[in-house]
């Protein structure tokens, strides 16, 4: 049984204070790799003030289609040691924010000072809604120091196929990229911690058990229990993780293109006037500063890019809706991930369905979701948030406040003649909708963003499909 000391409740701000004084320093010490006939094992070690150590790690099963699966001699190669390292630095954030210490201690790799910047602004940027939701101050300056020691170690160059790596979260996004995509590309499923939806869209898209690439990740429990004795708690930057250990991925898969599935919509910021973004690290900026990173630091051949971010939600949405043999599989509700439902009661519910209500007919959406979230009056409130009627946007993946306005306008207009449901009759007369559309719905649905990075062979796979 371990006994911790119990932080003693306290406003946000306070907590943060007291923890960053009992707990001054965290240290990454180091980690171990190694292979077996099941596939990579990796464990990490992290010292919390000499008063907790923590060891997350994760693991690759080997799969038949694997064609330079890592020897015990090859994992230990400096580009593999490199992203395995890497992996570790962003694993620590989850660490990090239990206690905020004011001192992070690096061991085994020297980081120059634009590599401590690059990390401090992902740390500080990731934890945005974590201070803001735990009402924490603090400055980017101030948050945390980083000291490192170790080798440097420079890029190196690998050979990689023209494979596409698609990671798959279960939703309508990652869907319409493997479809798209599967037209004219070798494309090879990506799965982090596979679960009931993840593993029914695959399936739908005609890829067997072991046709994808599985990466089992492990939180260490101990952390669970700091959190249920009151230490701090909050989002972390998922994206970001998942962006490094799709490097590792396509090193070991021999694939160059990792094409992700992240939305123009994922620049707004949930917090209007501020840069708190729930979704920061599936943000164009994110992308832009990781793709530099991974080539100045780690290897300028893998392609990281987002095969959709010319897009926003609403053309999205109206994309998935022509795949229906997804309908009954696909899910993007993160409150019911774990029992593989929509729950009906979150707002990532009723932005899915919000935004895929213009596209696909009431009695269809009834039997997606179980049920018409717009008769469901304790919705309201995540209703007004959605469309900026509330303060503060909800703090989950959701698509922007135009695009749900323009949804919710487009279907209005096509069922004028019927009956509105209840949240619907509500915002028909909300100043939101009596202003008008004022073309609003046709320019969002037409609007093509030319920030990205995508390659001009998926680029014109985009651009056919919009014609």
């Amino acid at each position: 049984m371990i006994t911790m000391s119990k932080p003693e409740k306290s406003t946000g701000q306070e907590k943060f204070n007291q923890l960053r004084e009992e707990y001054p320093f965290l240290e990454y010490v180091g980690y171990e790799a190694k292979i077996d006939a099941a596939g990579i094992h990796v464990k990490y070690e992290f010292n919390l003030a000499d008063k907790y150590t923590f060891h997350p790690g994760f693991s690759i099963p080997k799969k038949r289609f694997y064609q330079n699966f890592p020897t015990q001699e090859s994992l230990q190669t400096p580009l593999i040691q490199n992203i395995l390292f890497h992996i570790g630095l962003i694993e620590l954030i989850s660490y990090w924010k239990a206690a905020c210490p004011p001192q992070v201690i690096i061991k085994g790799q020297k980081l120059n000072e634009q590599q401590v910047s690059w990390w401090k602004n992902v740390y500080y940027q990731g934890l945005g809604e974590f201070f803001y939701t735990n009402e924490i101050e603090t400055s980017s300056q101030e948050f945390m120091t980083v000291s490192t020691s170790g080798e440097t170690l420079p890029p190196y160059a690998i050979s990689l196929d023209e494979t596409v790596i698609v990671p798959i979260g279960g939703g309508k996004d990652s869907v319409v990229t493997l479809e798209l995509l599967s037209k004219s590309e070798k494309i090879r499923p990506f799965i982090m911690n596979p679960r009931g939806a993840t593993l029914e869209c695959i399936r739908v898209a005609g890829f067997g058990k072991d046709g994808f690439i599985e990466v089992n990740r492990q939180l260490d429990p101990l952390l669970l229990e700091l959190n249920a004795q009151g230490f701090l708690n909050g989002h972390t930057p998922f994206s970001a993780m998942l962006a490094f250990y799709s490097l590792l991925v396509s090193a070991v898969s021999g694939h160059r293109h990792i094409a992700l599935s992240n939305e123009s919509s994922a620049n707004e910021p949930t917090v209007a006037g501020t840069d708190v973004n729930h979704q920061y690290s599936k943000s164009f900026a994110f992308e832009s500063d990781f793709r530099e990173y991974v080539k100045k630091y780690i290897s300028p051949d893998f392609n990281y890019f987002s095969f959709l971010r010319p897009l926003n939600e609403l053309r999205i949405a109206q994309l998935f809706a022509e795949q229906v043999k997804y309908y009954p599989v696909f899910k993007s509700c993160n409150a019911g991930s774990k029992t593989d439902i929509w729950c009906c009661n979150c707002p990532k519910c009723l932005f899915a369905f919000t935004i895929l209500s213009p596209f696909i007919p009431m009695i269809e959406m009834v039997h997606i979701f179980g049920i018409n979230l717009f008769e469901l009056p304790h919705m309201l409130g995540y209703l007004k948030e959605l469309t900026g009627i509330g303060e503060v946007k909800p703090f989950e993946c959701v698509g922007t406040i135009d695009e749900v306005n323009a949804a919710l306008h487009m279907f209005i207009a096509k069922n004028k003649h019927e009956k509105l449901p209840l949240l619907i009759d509500y915002y028909s007369n909300t100043t939101n909708f009596s202003q008008g559309d004022t073309g609003l719905s046709e320019k969002i649905l037409n609007e093509f963003n030319n920030d990205h990075f995508l390659e001009p062979k998926f680029l014109e796979i985009i651009k056919q499909k919009l014609k």
